[in-house]
């Protein structure tokens, strides 16, 4: 028996020898990759290393992201208010809805308005990003009626130490008659920090693009961006910008901010807007995931930088 064996090593001796040897119609592996997941979620890894995860099964009032990891390797975000879980159990990471759409009320838990995945646009894999587009459809349940079709693109893209960009594209079209979007600062998109990096409870720092500080400056003031950074490990800070685009129908507009570890973007707030039935409306924001309490330098080369971000064409 032992000879046997010996026989079959010898005889698998050159296989092993040559089993690192390069395949010659070998492709490389891109650093920025998409992985479908069970039960409707899709990762986006960066050499492997899970940065995101995209969140879009049905029994969801809406899609969002969750974690958002920064260069520690821990969620900047977290799910939920962490004083006020069930009244603000919406509050999924990083998210899109509308608190005003032809009146029904797309931003609460419960609410009429439902968010739900129609189909997989399409997903991109390359060094220097990652893409996942969706279609959705902006339901209003008690109606059962579609009120606009959305086509969200998210584009990761990786930046030196860690950092990366998220640039979001939101498209979205009256498909079943016009549609106003009424004044309210709940909407397109909100973002709830992790609790350590709050300014109440973990004495973090709100800045934006005009030089104000905090909730008692920023709160409903326009800006370019707004950025919230605080502490995430007992040695390290770290944050995230959210910024406004300049093809924005409405830039600079409003951010909406609190010192309890929230921040969104407005669309509406004070400036209702009306779509016409076939008609479309384009809105994009970035996310800027950094280390430490990035300068406003920093942050104006990462606000260039994404606005440098080219748009997914649609499928």
């Amino acid at each position: 028996m032992l000879s046997r064996l010996c026989c079959l090593i010898v005889l698998m001796l050159p296989a092993l020898a040559r089993a690192d040897d390069p395949l010659p119609q070998a492709k490389p592996v891109p650093t920025m990759q998409v992985l479908p997941l069970p039960h409707d979620q899709i990762s986006v890894t960066r050499n492997g290393k899970e940065i995101s995860r995209y969140h879009f099964a049905p029994d969801l009032e809406r899609p969002f992201l969750y974690p958002i990891v920064g260069p520690s390797g821990r969620s900047l975000t977290r799910m939920g208010h962490p004083h006020d879980p069930n009244g603000h159990s919406h509050h999924n990471s990083v998210w899109i809805a509308h608190h005003d759409v032809n009146g029904v009320d797309f931003w609460a838990d419960p609410s009429p308005g439902k968010i739900k995945q129609v189909r997989v646009g399409q997903f991109v894999d390359q060094n220097d990003r990652a893409v996942i587009q969706m279609i959705n459809a902006w339901i209003d349940t008690e109606n059962e009626k579609p009120l606009l079709e959305e086509r969200r693109t998210m584009t990761f893209v990786p930046l030196p130490e860690d950092e990366w960009l998220l640039a979001i594209a939101i498209q979205l079209t009256a498909s079943s008659g016009p549609v106003t979007f009424g004044d309210t600062p709940f909407g397109p998109l909100g973002v709830r920090m992790a609790k350590t990096i709050g300014v109440h409870d973990g004495g973090g720092t709100i800045r934006n693009s005009e030089g104000q500080v905090d909730e008692k400056e920023v709160f409903r003031k326009p800006a370019r961006w707004v950025d919230y950074s605080g502490p995430i490990t007992s040695e390290a800070n770290e944050g995230i910008t959210l910024m406004n685009h300049r093809d924005n129908p409405t830039f600079p507009s409003a951010f909406h901010v609190r010192n309890d570890g929230w921040m969104g973007a407005t669309m509406s707030h004070e400036q209702p807007s009306e779509l016409k039935q076939g008609e479309s409306l384009m809105l994009r924001y970035g996310l800027y995931v950094h280390a430490g309490v990035a300068s406003p330098e920093k942050i104006e080369q990462a606000f260039a930088a994404y606005h440098e971000v080219p748009l997914l064409p649609a499928k």
